[in-house]
């Protein structure tokens, strides 16, 4: 049996292996990186992944980064379990692998500016007054058009939930989380919704949790504001 440990933090994208993970239904572990003592900058760490950041997956033992990379890899894996719909030439799959890519190089750095605004602008009145409202609007346009094709089916594919789905649901609680306003994007409230009905993300959810929860008892969690 395939060994797994992903390493993790609370609210960041990470979330979306996790859920990858519950999905197909193998045990993993998590480790649960420290952003508060800086430990992704530690020497450990950077022995494993030296972009310091999360998501990691250990995979006996070898790391292997970015969640485009770790995603299209569990789904090569273990097709059966359905993270991305099944295709019949290089084209498609390389559509596929163009939508990871949309959220992990598009629609992902235009979160970091809506929800860690600081890490632009180190003065936190100027960041707050600057860079996340450029951040909104940005995100505006792009959730305008994600929310339109969310008008085929309640899922990114229509009717078939993907891991797509799982970086979705993730970038709209992490922005909403900071106060991005919900008006006009019914579908992407309803995919939300839809989304945390499912067991797997409930599981990684209840993960996350407990991580937090494990923070706070060491007074090291950083809430999102």
């Amino acid at each position: 049996m395939t060994d797994f440990t992903l390493f993790v933090a609370p609210n960041t994208c990470a979330r979306v292996p996790t859920i990858a993970l519950e999905q197909i239904g193998v045990p993993f572990e998590t480790h649960l990186v420290r952003v508060a003592r800086n430990e992704q900058k530690s020497p450990e760490f950077l022995a494993l992944n030296p972009k310091g950041k999360v998501p990691t997956l250990l995979i006996d033992g070898a790391p292997l980064t970015e969640n485009v990379a770790i995603l299209s890899w569990l789904n090569t894996t273990y097709p059966e379990a359905g993270l991305l719909p099944k295709t019949s030439n290089t084209f498609e799959a390389l559509q596929q692998t163009a939508d990871l890519s949309f959220f992990a190089a598009t629609v992902h750095p235009t979160v970091t500016r809506i929800a860690m605004p600081l890490k632009f602008i180190e003065d936190k009145a100027l960041s707050f007054e600057i860079v996340r409202p450029v951040g909104v609007e940005a995100m505006k346009e792009l959730m305008t058009m994600i929310n339109t094709r969310l008008e085929k089916g309640p899922w990114w594919y229509g009717d078939e939930w993907s891991v797509v789905d799982g970086y979705l649901y993730w970038v709209w609680t992490r922005i909403v989380g900071v106060g991005f306003p919900v008006d006009g994007f019914d579908n992407v409230v309803r995919h939300r919704e839809l989304s945390e009905e499912r067991p797997a993300v409930q599981r990684a959810m209840a993960r996350e949790a407990l991580n937090i929860e494990t923070l706070k008892e060491e007074g090291l969690y950083i809430a999102p504001r």
